[in-house]
């Protein structure tokens, strides 16, 4: 990068921040340790002396153990700090290296995401290594990955696409937030599962009766009676009888006890994750209408989410120490069990159904926050314009998102009512596909409310169709031809609901000329008979000839190539009309083969 924008010098030098602290914080982790290992030889000495010499009272013991748990506790800090800072670090490592360009095989692919029947996602690198989903992705939690990419999947209206845009400005800026809600906690994403939590706070649910409740606190009031009565010297055959009385209840209430207990376990490792992230979204003040709005989502009800989650976490330490072999008896005489079962039953039946509510804004929060941060790293891509109605797209200056700008070429495409579809021919490896793909990726882009890499971006609502990358199936017996034309009709499926934007590469090169011709005509015409526009490249230059007729509102454009120095050179620059020359021939002898 020659000339580094504002962004990148703010990202080099917040990270020579948190190294720094990385270092100090190392540092004072080993002071720490060695102060403890000193306080406990102290301790050692201390003990030699009062209990061999005999020269102390045992009462100087407490000085050495007041003075480790105060270094422990202060250690825990120092080393929270440290764990925060490498964190930080590594986000800030990270941003680097997506604006240099070093980003490939770094982020989050969303493999799992990949459908073959989806009509565009596996021709334009939406999923995958080095795909738009790992430069883009800045999500912790399953639930933002699923949001982020359904995003890309779908367009959205245009009035959610503006309201994301003013999300994204708003988010953009906020970098000690945003740093914040990516240093917190751990590894959140493999931990946090929405379909867990959902589904735990979804189970049918019967808050506990109040006469349930009252006998166990009467219960509870009679054992503590008993214990005093025993302690008093009167014996403890009274405490006997009452937790046989116990038992009854436990009999009684079995079944539910049972449900929460074997429910809980996993959702609850999830919910101490999910709430620290709420608690970041909670604590932020925001301008922009949809973050404040999801914010209010969070808030419904006497608590905040991230205060309702804590409260259940504190349910659950309490329930868990009846797993402590010396908490026992405690366990019996103050019905523990009993009592946080019943507690934590009546926070699912008044927070339960609540869960898919918060899960859903966490995940929409970051995948608003992932593409804030997009913005914030490249503040050369503008946020596109939507039109409302018609039938309309032009890109000024688009390159592709997925190649460095400083080596990507800028062309400029205009498709409406009067000019529908671009016929483009050019020589192999002239930068047709990649045409296609870039503006098929930053059509997604806009259409999830995002920046775009062009001077300026303006269309309508649009569906996106395109065939590209359509591949041959050994296991489903088709071919490529086959694979091909079925992908065609889901695309002329589409443009007879939806407004549509086809992008069409070497359009069913898999026959002979005559019916290549014959069939792309017919597909063209069923396309442009709907609201469709788009694109088509093609080697085959009788493909060409279909611009004559007026009907189709078509145009010839070409990309080229040229000999320089007896190498071929490629320019990129998309031109007006039919391009006039072929270089099979030099790419054959250029890889060794005799022509």
């Amino acid at each position: 990068m020659s000339e580094p924008h504002e962004s990148y010098r703010e990202t080099q030098s917040r990270l020579a921040q948190r190294q720094e602290t990385v270092e100090q914080q190392a540092h004072q982790h080993l002071h720490y340790g060695r102060a403890r290992i000193a306080t406990v030889a102290a301790t050692g000495i201390l003990a030699w002396f009062i209990f061999h010499e005999e020269l102390l009272s045992a009462w100087w013991l407490c000085l050495p153990l007041l003075v480790f748990i105060v270094l422990l506790v202060r250690h825990d800090r120092v080393l929270r700090r440290l764990a925060r800072a490498k964190r930080g670090v590594g986000v800030y490592e990270h941003g680097l290296r997506r604006m240099e360009d070093r980003w490939i095989g770094t982020g989050v692919r969303g493999e799992r995401f990949v459908s073959a029947k989806h009509p565009y996602s596996g021709d334009f690198d939406i999923f995958g290594r080095g795909s738009l989903f790992e430069l883009l992705c800045m999500a912790r939690t399953q639930m933002g990955e699923a949001s982020l990419a359904a995003w890309l999947s779908a367009p959205a209206d245009p009035a959610t696409i503006r309201a994301r845009q003013v999300a994204i400005l708003d988010l953009k800026e906020r970098l000690d937030f945003r740093e914040a809600l990516a240093t917190s906690g751990e590894e959140v994403r493999s931990a946090l599962k929405p379909q867990v939590l959902t589904d735990w706070g979804a189970q049918p649910t019967k808050p506990v009766p109040r006469s349930d409740w009252f006998f166990a606190w009467i219960l509870l009031a009679c054992n503590l009676g008993a214990v005093l009565y025993g302690l008093a010297g009167h014996g403890y055959y009274l405490l006997a009888i009452l937790l046989a009385v116990d038992q009854l209840l436990l009999l009684r209430q079995r079944a539910r006890i049972q449900s929460v207990l074997l429910t809980i376990d996993h959702p609850a490792r999830q919910l101490e994750l999910l709430a620290m992230l709420l608690g970041q979204i909670e604590s932020e003040t925001f301008e922009a209408p949809l973050l404040k709005e999801m914010q209010a989502e969070l808030h419904a009800g006497d608590q905040p989410a991230s205060r309702q989650i804590r409260r259940l976490q504190n349910l659950l330490a309490w329930l868990n120490m009846r797993q402590n072999m010396f908490f026992f008896l405690v366990n019996m005489i103050l019905l523990w069990t009993v009592q946080f079962a019943f507690a934590i039953e009546n926070w699912r039946a008044t927070n339960g159904a609540r869960l898919a509510h918060w899960t859903r804004v966490l995940g929409e929060f970051e995948a608003l926050n992932s593409l804030a941060t997009y913005a914030y790293e490249h503040p050369g891509d503008p946020l596109p314009e939507i039109a409302e109605a018609g039938l309309f797209l032009q890109a000024e200056g688009i390159s592709h998102p997925l190649l460095p700008d400083k080596q990507a070429i800028r062309n400029d495409v205009r498709l409406d009512e009067t000019q529908r579809l671009y016929i483009i021919s050019g020589s192999n490896m002239s930068g047709k596909s990649t045409l296609l793909r870039t503006i098929g990726v930053n059509t997604v882009l806009a259409l999830a409310g995002a920046p775009v890499r062009a001077h300026r971006f303006v269309l309508t609502p649009l569906h996106l169709g395109a065939s590209l990358r359509t591949q041959d199936s050994l296991q489903g017996g088709i071919s490529r031809f086959y694979a091909e034309i079925q992908r065609l009709r889901q695309i002329v499926d589409i443009s007879r609901e939806k407004p549509l934007l086809f992008l069409l590469d070497e359009v069913l090169h898999g026959t002979n000329s005559h019916d290549r011709r014959v069939g792309a005509e017919a597909v063209l015409r069923s396309l442009l008979s709907a609201d469709a526009l788009g694109l088509l490249t093609t080697h085959d230059l009788t493909l060409t000839q279909i611009a004559s007729d007026p009907d189709l509102h078509a145009i010839n454009a070409h990309l080229e190539d040229e000999i320089v120095e007896g190498k071929m050179h490629f320019d990129y620059h998309l031109r007006p009309g039919v391009v006039t020359r072929s270089n099979a021939i030099e790419l054959m002898r250029a890889v060794g083969l005799e022509v």
